[in-house]
């Protein structure tokens, strides 16, 4: 790994951390309703691999000092499970990326949405509904995949304009 790439990849983290943290989309990206803009940087494994380390640093970062500064509800364990759902989720948008349904990516677009779904939602039902686990991951779970897919439809337009670049261009 060269010096560009892991330019690259600190300036994707540090994009994904300001978005959770800057003052007013802070309120929105913790907790169990939540519209994390960040999130949307999860498809752009679909231009360039390297990218599934700067999400998943970023999401460490902004859970981390999230909980340090108590803007993180979840806590440290938000560290651990938010990071586990977005590399995840990027990891699988790189690796469906060609499998498109009319030209659009459609099962790597759903990856974030599914991850944050199964992970965040059984986290934040283990946190605030630790006596249902079963509904309460359904019920957070559905609340955190709308923000979800919120974020991931500015993310497609996101993909779809930093195409026409040469940023992710090695």
């Amino acid at each position: 790994m060269n010096n560009k790439t892991l330019t690259k990849i600190a300036m994707i983290a540090a994009v994904y951390t300001a978005l959770c943290l800057i003052p007013g989309l802070s309120m929105i990206a913790y907790g169990p309703v939540q519209v994390r803009i960040a999130e949307a940087l999860t498809l752009l494994p679909l231009l360039w691999k390297p990218s599934i380390w700067g999400v998943s640093l970023g999401c460490f970062l902004a859970n981390l000092i999230g909980a340090m500064t108590g803007i993180n509800p979840t806590g440290y364990i938000d560290a651990i499970a938010g990071t586990f759902a977005t590399f995840c989720a990027a990891y699988c948008t790189w690796t469906l990326r060609e499998r498109t349904v009319k030209g659009i990516p459609l099962l790597s677009c759903a990856m974030p949405v599914l991850f944050n779904f199964v992970i965040v939602g059984a986290e934040l039902a283990f946190l605030f509904m630790p006596d249902n686990l079963i509904a309460g991951t359904l019920i957070n779970g559905t609340y955190v995949a709308v923000g979800e897919l919120i974020a991931v439809t500015l993310g497609y337009f996101l993909i779809r304009g930093l195409e026409r670049t040469s940023v992710f261009k090695e």
